[in-house]
């Protein structure tokens, strides 16, 4: 597998690459990614859970009870089930964050897919967020995914950010210009 020197440099880098790697050899890499989502999503909706896996006052043995009996009420698949309980065993939990966002690059890589930070003053509608991945399918050459927040402070318009290019189109930009011009 073929990974940049950055990511495996990271204590998370390594995790991930090793959970990845370890999804992809036994072809669940999907099964590997529904359940990041379903722990993403506890972590966002159960402060108990939040603080689990955030807390350095929790101990590893605890974690790693608590981890594995939280497991099959997460609907985890196996290897994501064992290797939470190795990151409890390892003290590592406060990692999670951090190896979640790093498998998620690793998976979009594995498809041939380009990651688009999108920001926009409102929520974006399917449409234009169908819209926006074919613009963006043609300009890179590969399936784009949208990761899309909002900023109000933007005024409109849009702020995208795919790989190391960033195509600012927003207002609030616009009006930054307008006024450094006016000053001479």
């Amino acid at each position: 597998m073929e990974n940049s020197g950055g990511i495996q440099a990271s204590l998370a880098g390594r995790y991930a690459t090793a959970l990845f790697g370890l999804a992809r050899d036994e072809q669940q890499i999907d099964a590997v990614s529904r359940s990041l989502d379903s722990i993403e999503a506890a972590t966002s909706q159960s402060a108990d859970f939040r603080a689990l896996v955030t807390s350095p006052l929790i101990g590893r043995a605890d974690a790693g009870k608590t981890i594995r009996a939280l497991v099959p009420s997460l609907g985890l698949d196996p290897i994501t089930g064992r290797f939470l309980g190795v990151l409890a065993d390892n003290g590592r939990l406060s990692e999670l964050k951090s190896v979640i966002r790093i498998v998620r690059q690793l998976a979009s890589r594995h498809r041939g897919e380009t990651k688009a930070e999108v920001t926009s003053a409102h929520p974006l509608g399917d449409d234009q967020i169908a819209a926006l991945k074919t613009r963006l399918k043609a300009r890179v050459g590969s399936d784009v995914t949208i990761d899309a927040k909002v900023d109000p402070s933007l005024l409109g318009g849009i702020v995208v950010r795919l790989g190391s290019q960033m195509i600012d189109a927003s207002i609030a930009t616009k009006l930054n210009t307008l006024a450094q011009a006016m000053r001479g």
